[in-house]
C-alpha cells in the first residue's frame, strides 16, 4: 500500500468535491490510482484527455507509484 497526495484541478476539483486529498492505494501505476479516483469520486474525464504529473513532472501513465508521491491529474484547458 502507498499514501500519495493527489490534486485536482478545473473540471475534476468540482467533480471529486476537493482540490486535494490523501489515498492510500495498493494502485501499482498512475492509470490504477486515476481509475480508482475515477471510480470513487464519477470523475467523467478519461485518461487520453488528461496529462498526469508525478512530483513535478509530467509522468506516463504506466508510472509506478511510490509512497509519498505528490500526483497531479491535469484536464485541459481553455482559455484567450
Amino acid at each position: 500500500m502507498s499514501v500519495v497526495e493527489v490534486q485536482y484541478y478545473a473540471v475534476l476539483r468540482e467533480q471529486a468535491g476537493r482540490s486535494h486529498e490523501q489515498v492510500t492505494t495498493a494502485a501499482p501505476t498512475v492509470a490504477a490510482l486515476y481509475e480508482e479516483l475515477r471510480t470513487r469520486h464519477g470523475l467523467s474525464l478519461g485518461r487520453s484527455q488528461l496529462k498526469v504529473a508525478i512530483d513535478g513532472e509530467f509522468a506516463d501513465w504506466q508510472a509506478a507509484l511510490a509512497d509519498g508521491a505528490r500526483v497531479v491529474f491535469i484536464p485541459p484547458v481553455a482559455g484567450g
